[in-house]
């Protein structure tokens, strides 16, 4: 992982003054996946609500944190339901709708399932932003559906002091094929297929850091949808998949290891990280939700006593926004894994650790610094 200073180029987005445009991230308190509620918090409030009548085609519900909820209709096809939205990330309009409706997408490939329809999610505030900018944002959304082979058929708007926009996303899955975050086992590898540092990117942005560069990184990655879900389902030897959206890679794992009742170890070296990151970290570009991530589940962390600071930790913890699906699989499928991910032009994917039995918790190694 070189620290090569990304000096070469001008920022991608400057500090505003008083004769540039209002930037659509100044408008929001925060952006992207890092606005979610801790996870820590979020678990003490659906701690709190009523329990209700559970049908039992309901095969996903709010029991794991999963990435969607389930409805199973025949013997062939169940329902993929989920909602994501969001303030602005970016400033560019085009390019934040790109990215909320990537990540909506993105918990119908992590179950497994194949998108069917969209429905919008819109709350701008009308009042300061042109129409043109929110039509951008609408468009953005509506380039991603395209590629993803789906139609926005509705939605719903409303004015809000803050921008944002995200989908209702529909999709199907073979009842077989369903891929939970609760299957787990020891002796599994894990396989992230995105690099990390959307959050760090992001953070820079909003300080007139990011270099062009890096923005370009940042988009590529943020808009690329996970459809390697859909193959990996017919995989047996796939045992669990979410995806790593905003409680970073370790709040996802951590809640693989809940829901699976297993134990996880990473090595630091192995994860794959987008260019400049480290770079960008070292110079102060984290988010606050970062330090909130940790909060919540850093108890269930166990990190090496030597070669582990901040840095380290606020990598693990970043919020990603659109990030990369996590799966938990055989060994002997780890090659066939690879392939998919590759094929669908997947070039981060990579083996970052394995499955053990134990308590719910990740240990973190660090292979280069032993």
């Amino acid at each position: 992982m070189p620290r090569k200073k990304p000096k070469t180029e001008e920022p991608a987005a400057p500090e505003t003054t008083a004769n540039q445009p209002l930037r659509l991230t100044q408008l929001s308190h925060g952006g992207g996946c890092g606005c979610k509620i801790a996870p820590g918090v979020l678990e003490q409030i659906l701690a709190k609500t009523s329990p209700v009548v559970v049908p039992k085609q309901l095969l996903v519900g709010i029991e794991t944190s999963d990435d969607a909820a389930v409805y199973q209709l025949n013997d062939d096809q169940a329902l993929v339901a989920t909602t994501d939205f969001f303030m602005p990330i970016v400033d560019d309009p085009f390019d934040f709708g790109c990215i909320a409706a990537t990540n909506a997408l993105s918990d119908v490939y992590a179950m497994g399932g194949t998108p069917l329809l969209a429905l919008a999610v819109v709350g701008m505030p009308v009042k300061q932003l042109p129409l043109d900018t929110i039509k951008r944002i609408l468009e953005g959304g509506e380039s991603v559906c395209a590629r993803a082979r789906i139609p926005i058929a509705g939605g719903h708007t409303i004015d809000s002091v803050e921008p944002i926009y995200g989908l209702v996303a529909i999709g199907l899955v073979h009842p077989d094929n369903l891929k939970r975050n609760s299957g787990a086992r020891p002796g599994d590898k894990l396989i992230l297929g995105k690099g990390l540092g959307i959050g760090v990117y992001s953070a820079a942005l909003k300080k007139g850091l990011l270099s062009a560069s890096s923005y370009t990184a940042m988009i590529a990655s943020a808009t690329q949808l996970n459809t390697p879900g859909r193959a990996l389902a017919c995989l047996a030897g796939v045992h669990a998949m979410t995806d790593v959206t905003g409680f970073g890679l370790l709040g996802h794992l951590v809640e693989i290891c809940k829901a699976s009742k297993v134990s996880a170890a990473i090595d630091y070296a192995a994860l794959p990280v987008l260019p400049n990151v480290l770079d960008y970290l070292a110079e102060g570009c984290m988010t606050g939700a970062s330090e909130r991530n940790w909060a919540s589940y850093g108890e269930r962390v166990v990190v090496p006593k030597k070669h582990f600071g901040d840095l380290e930790r606020a990598l693990l913890s970043d919020p990603q926004t659109s990030g990369g699906l996590l799966l938990a699989c055989a060994p002997e499928v780890v090659t066939e894994v690879l392939s998919i991910f590759l094929q669908e032009g997947f070039d981060h994917a990579t083996v970052i650790g394995e499955v053990s039995a134990g308590k719910a918790q990740v240990s973190v190694v660090n292979s280069k610094a032993e």
